[in-house]
């Protein structure tokens, strides 16, 4: 008969229980889970790139409704337990009762909050789940935003909101940022690296008291009389072990849930894992240590032996795009000694600290390759008095000459961390390449090492290289699916010299392994055919994602938001009477300004888009494409229409290439922006393309980025009239609709293919750029057209199927 385990808590320590409970073991648990949250497991290390809008939600989902259901398990999500009677074992949900013979607790912890005056205001957040996540998306151009936390959350909350447009300002109370991971010459590299941001960075600074207005936070009063104005204050000082419950079920806790080494607390029938633990004095937030409880507690339930043992650690992060390393004790000495390497030009800092023979700690910035080698001399307490005069260059310079690249990899002890985000040592990935893991697909889908921030892909790829020798090929290209073996290049190429024509002549000509494609590929597909064949391809709704086929974007609760283009930015009187009007028509429960000189209607209902899409029609506006891998906008200031300052028409400019350029298709999101002067008050210095004018004309660059990667854009030429400026922004464009790869942003075409070739293509070579322009003209013949218009015929479409409400009888 199977026993009936109860989870509490469906995040990332609890899941990986079930993983491995339900993979050993599948008919041994009738399972329970209980979530506060209204949803399953999900990564909420990637919570930083969703709010940078680099990544969705639906992304960074660990189990999905079909991962429970496959496994048997009943989720009861969006339901707290209120109540536990050990002596009946039962738990008591909000929505009813459920009997135990076992029970976890993975409560995880609680985000501290500084109960200063004023801490519980509206607009006053933690940063902790996916709801805080969303409160700061809505952070864009025109708000101020204060952070209180120089940590990695809060650095990561400035950077995400920051990349939308918000004024961030940091406040953190000590002299420098991350003090308990990095030493103060990494901390001031750091705090340089967020100004250039545009993070504003308050140090030493002690915030005494936020002021509200009609119960809402207003700004954040420092002890030094500073007044820091905020439309929202986020919260990131830290957490605490989440025991409330625990300690009113009465199990002995402490700073967290105590545990033994199975990961047993006070009651025989009772384990805890996660953040909620407390073991041997110790708490843990990072993620290797709870994934090392939850194989403990699994095994543990499986009637095996196990026992959880605390190692030492080290912390390695991608804050803000930047690489980050610490280890060991770093603190200064009598009797240590430093050894420093500084390289400004390429933003590199690293700091060994010895003492005696031995290197007890590390602190390194910009350039962390050699980390794993560092702490592995660290935790060993090696002898490094032979090599100390070359240890600062890591350990191919050992030895006298440049060592075999892969040697430090090899080196490596079974418990080194590959991947922290998912907790994945060397042991578990050479065990999935002993067990027939071979490439780096298998080696993600068996350990999700690699499957997530991507930071560790290399030494990934380095293991799969030590361990199989000569039968692994380091990949040069991935394929662009399992469907096929070819890489994105090599379809995009055989599209166009073998004349494919539609998704079937693919699938047959290039040998497709399914029948009709996948999500992944079928994207991809479409999209490389109606860039190379506009004419004779038709495009086709169902090869694309949800947002793009509903000519919308599906928020959280199943609405939608409805973003009007408005060109350059410009709008009029009519437009916004259109807009208020329709707002208030449908119900529109939130109407917001966006970072990109647009307004936004979130909430919409399904069946209400193609109404309020005529509705805005009729007022003369049309699809923003807020929605699609296509333009989204063209950013402008008002140039020499009112400031004093502008040297052209930039408003002009803009609202012309919008004009132009709306509609079309790219391989990702296209952004432009046009500043009338080089005071670039339209940020086109970190856009796909940006136009800055100046005196002489216009300088055009390229390849920027706001996100997770924050990227400067290089100049590409500059040229003295306005119609050649137009010109090649077009063929710039048509160049990478016909190069890049799907889903790779302007900027990593550019790093492929190189400044230099697209210079000789649209810049030098005037005829090849007259043709690209005429091939993007050809495209737009059918393209540029508004589908909110197309689609507001087919209303009935957009309807229930059924109204299933249920009334009574009499």
């Amino acid at each position: 008969m199977k026993q009936k385990l109860v989870v509490i808590g469906a995040g990332m320590a609890s899941g990986r229980v079930l993983e491995h409970l339900t993979d050993a073991a599948p008919d041994a648990f009738d399972i329970t889970l209980f979530n506060a949250e209204p949803r399953g497991n999900y990564n909420r290390i990637m919570l930083s790139p969703v709010l940078a809008g680099d990544q969705t939600y639906e992304e960074i989902v660990t189990h999905n409704d079909a991962w429970y259901a496959d496994r048997g398990i009943t989720c009861r999500f969006g339901e707290k337990v209120v109540k536990i009677d050990r002596d009946l074992k039962v738990i008591e949900g909000e929505n009813g009762h459920v009997p135990y013979d076992k029970l976890i607790f993975g409560t995880g912890s609680n985000p501290f909050m500084i109960p200063m005056p004023g801490h519980d205001l509206d607009g006053v957040i933690a940063y902790r789940d996916l709801e805080d996540t969303q409160q700061m998306m809505e952070m864009g151009a025109g708000n101020k935003v204060v952070v209180i936390g120089g940590g990695l959350l809060g650095l990561e909350a400035a950077a995400g909101m920051a990349a939308r447009g918000a004024d961030v300002t940091v406040v953190h109370i000590m002299g420098h940022l991350m003090e308990r991971q990095l030493d103060p010459a990494a901390g001031y590299l750091l705090k340089k690296s967020l100004e250039e941001k545009g993070i504003t960075v308050l140090l030493n600074a002690k915030s005494s008291e936020i002021a509200g207005e009609n119960g809402k936070a207003r700004a954040l009063l420092l002890d030094d009389g500073t007044e820091l104005p905020c439309d929202l204050l986020v919260m990131a000082v830290g957490i605490r072990p989440n025991t409330g419950l625990a300690q009113e079920t009465g199990l002995a806790v402490g700073r967290g849930i105590h545990v033994d080494d199975q990961m047993l607390t006070s009651d025989a029938d009772i384990f805890a894992v996660g953040e909620c633990v407390e073991h041997q004095g110790e708490v843990f937030g990072l993620v290797a240590p709870l994934y090392d409880q939850a194989k403990v507690l699994a095994q543990t339930l499986l009637g095996e032996e196990a026992a959880f043992k605390q190692r030492s650690l080290s912390t390695k992060l991608k804050v803000t795009g930047c690489d980050l390393f610490s280890a060991g004790d770093f603190a200064e000495g009598d009797t240590r000694e430093d050894i420093v390497f500084r390289d400004p030009a390429r933003g590199v800092y690293k700091r060994l600290v010895l003492e005696g023979d031995k290197l007890v700690g590390a602190v390194m910035y910009g350039d962390t390759g050699d980390s794993n080698w560092f702490f592995g001399l660290i935790r060993d307490g090696e002898d490094i008095s032979e090599m100390r005069e070359t240890l600062i260059f890591g350990p191919a310079y050992q030895g006298g000459g440049s060592a075999d690249p892969l040697s430090a990899v090899a080196a490596l002890p079974p418990e080194a961390e590959i991947c922290g985000c998912n907790g994945v040592c060397k042991s578990d990935i050479t065990s999935a390449i002993e067990g027939g893991a071979t490439d780096l697909g298998a080696i993600r889908a068996t350990t999700k090492a690699s499957a997530s921030c991507g930071t560790c892909t290399g030494l990934v790829e380095q293991l799969l290289q030590v361990t199989l020798g000569d039968d692994f090929q380091m990949p040069t290209a991935q394929p662009i699916c399992g469907c096929c073996d070819l890489t994105h290049e090599d379809v995009r190429r055989l599209i166009k010299s073998q004349e494919l024509k539609s998704q079937e002549a693919v699938w047959q000509e290039l040998g497709w392994k399914t029948l009709n494609g996948c999500h992944v590929c079928r994207p991809a597909v479409n999209f490389y055919l109606l860039a190379d064949w506009p004419v004779e391809y038709q495009d086709d709704p169902q090869s694309r994602f949800v947002n793009e086929r509903k000519h919308a974007n599906i928020q959280k609760d199943g609405t939608f938001s409805v973003v009007p283009r408005m060109w350059g930015g410009i709008t009029n009187p009519t437009e916004l009477r259109a807009i208020a009007d329709a707002a208030e028509k449908y119900d529109v429960p939130t109407v917001k300004v966006t970072g990109g000189q647009r307004i936004d209607l979130l909430g919409v209902k399904g069946a209400d888009l193609p109404y309020i899409w005529s509705d805005l029609n009729k007022a003369g506006l049309v699809s923003g494409h807020a929605y699609s891998k296509g333009l989204r906008t063209v950013k402008t200031c008002v140039g020499t229409d009112h400031c004093r300052f502008g040297t052209q028409d930039s408003t002009g400019l803009g609202v012309k290439l919008e004009k132009i350029l709306w509609g079309s298709w790219t391989p990702h999101k296209l952004k432009l922006a046009v500043s009338g002067c080089p005071r670039n008050c339209a940020e086109a210095t970190c856009k796909d393309i940006g136009v800055v004018c100046v005196d002489s004309g216009y300088q055009i660059s390229i390849g920027g980025a706001a996100g997770m990667d924050v990227k400067e854009t290089e100049l590409l030429v500059q040229v003295p009239t306005e119609d050649e400026a137009i010109e090649v922004v077009l063929a710039v464009t048509q160049a990478y609709r016909e190069g890049g790869k799907y889903l790779d942003r302007l900027y990593k075409w550019m790093a492929k293919v190189g400044l230099d070739w697209i210079k000789e293509t649209v810049v030098d070579d005037l005829d090849n750029r007259r043709a690209l322009v005429e091939r993007f003209e050809l495209s737009q013949s059918i393209y540029r057209k508004d589908p909110w218009a197309e689609q507001a015929k087919e209303a009935p479409r957009y309807a229930p199927l059924a109204d299933l409400t249920l009334e009574a009888a009499e």
